[in-house]
């Protein structure tokens, strides 16, 4: 495991995180970080992925404003910065960001071309706009934070999506669900997976509302969706 440069449209470069499978090459996914960095969380992500046989990347999206940032959810001080940062963060600039990361993936040669996305709670939405903006061969996001604000870009989604959506997601209500829904249920490319009571980031290892079924329900979906749109 390791770091990559990764040139930044707009000039300047930021890091990335690499993890590498066993057999050193594969198909690439990029992490897409939630609001506390490429932190732990993130890398072991990223590691699990490289188990499964993919060359998986995480981008430091927050390096703009400051860069290597690893916050836990453990302390009251962290989710303060957690939540300036996500303030501050600049989504176009960030899904530029996430273009150069996805050719800096494709290019490397440990990579087989093809590239996924995945994404949690801020990352969540950013996937959504991977699947949207740029040239991804797929897309995953884990409840998305503002996907609702998104839906007017539905109509450029060209390759498979997945969203994982949960039912008592306190920064997703049932009113932004049900738009997300109306709007993508019946798109032949995205499939919706909803999961009943539970709330934000019940993926997040360790985190106050994870939930060791549905989260590992979602990834054995995320799994398969990643070996049918990548792994061929």
């Amino acid at each position: 495991m390791t770091d990559v440069t990764i040139r930044a449209a707009d000039g300047g470069s930021f890091m990335g995180y690499v993890a590498l499978p066993s057999a050193g090459k594969g198909p690439g996914v990029v992490v897409i970080q939630e609001i506390f960095g490429v932190n732990a969380v993130m890398r072991a992500i990223a590691d699990g992925l490289a188990t499964q046989g993919y060359v998986a990347l995480c981008p430091d999206l927050f390096w703009r404003q400051q860069p290597g940032i690893q916050l836990t959810d453990k302390t009251d001080a962290e989710w303060a910065r957690a939540f300036e940062l996500y303030k501050g963060f600049n989504e176009e600039k960030g899904v530029d960001d996430l273009k150069s990361a996805i050719a800096t993936l494709r290019a490397d040669k440990r990579c087989s071309r093809k590239i996924g996305t995945v994404g949690f709670c801020l990352g969540g939405k950013l996937a959504y706009l991977t699947a949207t903006r740029t040239d991804a061969d797929c897309a995953v996001g884990y409840y998305g934070v503002g996907i609702e604000n998104a839906l007017g870009e539905a109509a450029n989604i060209k390759k498979p999506l997945m969203l994982h959506i949960a039912e008592k997601d306190q920064y997703c209500p049932a009113e932004a669900q049900a738009k997300i829904k109306a709007s993508l249920a019946g798109n032949a490319r995205v499939t919706l997976h909803h999961y009943a009571g539970m709330d934000h980031a019940f993926a997040r290892v360790g985190g106050q509302h994870y939930d060791k079924a549905a989260a590992d329900l979602a990834n054995s979906r995320t799994a398969a969706f990643f070996k049918a749109n990548l792994a061929g």
